[in-house]
């Protein structure tokens, strides 16, 4: 594994509640049958924005959890920047959703699980996508949201379909 570029200890109160509410929008995108990734906008202590895998039903590979998150935080707030927000997903983005980040110029980026096959880290060699004032936390449930990540690849080679 590719060690993490600025990842800090996150405060583990807030961060798993909030953890809790991006897994139970990836748990809506396993129902869904769509890889499942949640996440959720916070500002303050309140959610402003919630997202979930929908790529197989929009037919749209670009419709990650994180880019439907940060499209209904800018509508909910009407401004293009979230400095002082937080992001919470329960898989590390990948570099796609990276770089809507850095755009975003969110303040903090709380991820779960590690994605060793498709995250930032493993495109980008460790270096970090986001913006310089970015906070990176990872491995906030980190063991339940690799679970269901697990349980969704399982199942899906249990029904024979391929892994994506």
């Amino acid at each position: 594994m590719i060690p993490p570029a600025h990842i800090d200890a996150p405060p583990e109160d807030a961060d798993e509640t909030f953890m809790k509410q991006a897994l139970a929008q990836a748990q809506i995108a396993f129902e869904a049958g769509e890889i499942p990734v949640g996440a959720v906008i916070v500002l303050g202590s309140r959610i402003i924005a919630r997202g979930h895998n929908q790529v197989e039903r929009l037919s749209d590979a670009t419709a990650h959890a994180e880019m439907i998150a940060l499209s209904a935080a800018f509508g909910a707030l009407g401004a293009k920047y979230l400095p002082e927000a937080t992001l919470y997903v329960t898989l590390e983005p990948c570099v796609m959703c990276a770089g809507a980040l850095y755009w975003s110029k969110i303040g903090r980026v709380v991820y779960g699980a590690p994605d060793e096959k498709n995250g930032y880290r493993q495109a980008t060699g460790g270096k970090s996508p986001f913006h310089p004032k970015t906070r990176i936390y990872e491995g906030v449930l980190g063991d339940r949201c690799g679970e269901l990540m697990r349980e969704f690849f399982r199942q899906r080679r249990r029904k024979g379909r391929p892994e994506t």
